[in-house]
């Protein structure tokens, strides 16, 4: 029997063991599968004894608000990054204990094992829709948890992440059942004995099955070189206010000194030319020749780095659109790739997953006004133009995935490119923002969840952060340390390999997403059917 403080105490629990399972907070991934278990006892014990069900919701946002902080207080350390970090964590942690919440009114109004069953589909179906809309904060996804130990989610490469997260959910249902039975049925460790081999059987069959698969695992061999650069420019003090030349002569010296005839990408981070331009002036500036020229005098590779760049439009294009002050028309800023060749015209792909509070103002569409509360972190800011569908970029005969920054954090975009034609993932960011804190470390570590989606070779660059190459099956084979400018010389094996995630992408956020509406009509009208006939019995 469990007292109000045990409920308490077991669901400040769960809290803790969500965030201390979670990559670089803890990363004692193994928690992961008793971290629910607290949690749901608490649930249970509320549904037995036949309390509101608000009591439900309270003890669930205290879990999941333990889980945000605990996951990602690292946000807080952004410049006038203080309100949006407490506004991500009340609000993400709000979202998750809804979720948790529609399980619990399916369980009471449907019934017990609709109910379990019902939690699987609200949960993923949750993460799900949070890779898609307008809020979109996908970083706490329960299966990037095994970001750092991609050995035993080989098998990511059918599933995605959330596959990792169904795994989790199934292990704690039959922890939970076996807790609960001690806890309320009493029952004796001989009748728990099935229950315990299952298990152990759900965390070890699908590690094992990895586990061959990664030892068995063979790369493509079709190699090329490439050039890392890592030139650790101060995001606050230096990028966006020093001189511009200086800083892309640091990111130039460090590829000069690796550069090789054998060489066929130079990598440079996000914002490598940090001062805005006019995409259609481009090729008339200054910053321009310089690029040329050095790309010339290396005689072969092609250059690929992250820039701040506008376009301008005759009307209206979207909801980043800014009017002119002489009104001659529109322009709008993007965060941007660009790739710059020898022989061909340089080419723009646009960001398309935007960082909240800085590169996009939800709901702003509808409400203009919402755009001065925009962060300003340098660069531009307030909502960023974007691609509408992911693209890709080719160069030397090479077809590569450019992914800025956050959106690596995107699974079925990065899948989506492979589908395009990449065959090879180049990640440039700039991870300077959280001082050093386990927030640029988790950006990292996503990465090598990408690369066994996928299984495409990912080198990264980041202008502070972890710069890193990353093989086929999740491993860093190269990798920077934090603040401090450093070059990666790296072959990588190109790929053009489709696995099943790259054909067919979140198959299991899709089926759970579809089904959770159905489960709420079913629950909504269960209760109807209740209420009406307590109502009639009350005549």
């Amino acid at each position: 029997m469990l007292t109000r403080s045990h409920r308490y105490l077991l669901s400040m629990l769960s809290g803790i063991l969500l965030f201390v399972s979670f990559p670089h907070t803890g990363s004692l991934f193994p928690l992961a599968f008793m971290a629910w278990i607290p949690l749901l006892l608490v649930e249970h014990d509320i549904y037995r004894k036949k309390y509101r069900s608000g009591k439900v919701f309270i003890h669930a946002y205290i879990s999941f608000l333990i889980f945000n902080i605990g996951a990602t207080f690292w946000i807080y350390y952004a410049k006038d990054g203080e309100i949006g970090a407490i506004l991500a964590f009340l609000l993400n942690a709000l979202l998750m204990a809804i979720t948790f919440q529609l399980f619990h009114y399916t369980k009471r109004y449907v019934g017990q094992k609709e109910g379990y069953i019902s939690l699987l589909f609200y949960w993923i179906g949750f993460e799900y829709f949070h890779f898609h809309w307008e809020l979109s904060w996908p970083w706490l996804t329960l299966g990037n948890k095994f970001a750092i130990f991609p050995e035993i989610v080989q098998w990511y490469a059918y599933s995605g992440v959330l596959g990792g997260t169904l795994w989790i959910l199934l292990v704690n249902f039959v922890g939970f059942k076996i807790a609960n039975n001690l806890f309320f049925n009493k029952e004796s460790w001989r009748i728990q004995t099935p229950l315990i081999y299952g298990f152990f059987a759900l965390i070890l069959l699908p590690s094992l099955l990895s586990f061959w698969s990664y030892s068995s695992y063979q790369e493509t061999q079709d190699p090329i070189e490439v050039v890392i650069t890592q030139p650790n420019i101060d995001p606050y003090n230096e990028k966006f206010s020093g001189d511009l030349k200086e800083q892309l002569n640091k990111f130039l010296s460090l590829a000069d000194s690796m550069v090789s005839p054998k060489t066929t990408f130079v990598i440079a981070p996000e914002t490598a030319i940090s001062r805005g331009f006019f995409e259609e002036d481009f090729e008339q500036t200054e910053i321009y020749a310089i690029l040329k020229n050095h790309v010339r005098k290396w005689q072969g590779p092609a250059l690929y780095l992250g820039a701040s760049t506008f376009r301008f439009f005759e009307e209206h294009n979207s909801r980043a659109s800014r009017p002119f002050k002489d009104g001659s028309g529109y322009y709008e800023s993007y965060n941007t790739s660009l790739l710059i060749e020898k022989l061909n015209p340089p080419q723009f792909v646009h960001k398309s997953k935007l960082v909240l509070g800085v590169e996009k103002i939800p709901f702003s569409h509808w409400f203009p006004s919402l755009e001065n509360l925009s962060i300003d972190l340098g660069g531009s800011s307030g909502t960023l133009g974007v691609e509408e569908v992911p693209k890709v970029l080719q160069a030397n005969g090479v077809t590569f995935a450019p992914v800025i920054c956050y959106e690596s954090v995107y699974g079925e975009f990065i899948a989506e490119q492979c589908r395009k034609g990449a065959e090879v993932i180049f990640i440039i960011t700039n991870d300077g923002w959280w001082d050093n804190t386990p927030g640029h470390k988790q950006h990292q570590s996503f990465a090598r969840l990408r690369a066994v989606e996928t299984r495409r070779y990912v080198a990264r660059s980041a202008n502070t952060g972890i710069s890193s190459v990353i093989n086929q099956r999740g491993d860093v084979v190269a990798e920077t340390k934090f603040w401090v400018p450093a070059v990666i010389k790296e072959e990588l094996q190109l790929n053009s390999n489709p696995t099943f995630y790259v054909i067919y992408g979140d198959v299991i956020g899709r089926f759970f997403g579809f089904v959770v509406f159905l489960l709420i009509v079913f629950t909504i009208v269960k209760y109807w059917k209740r209420f009406i006939k307590s109502a009639k019995s009350d005549k």
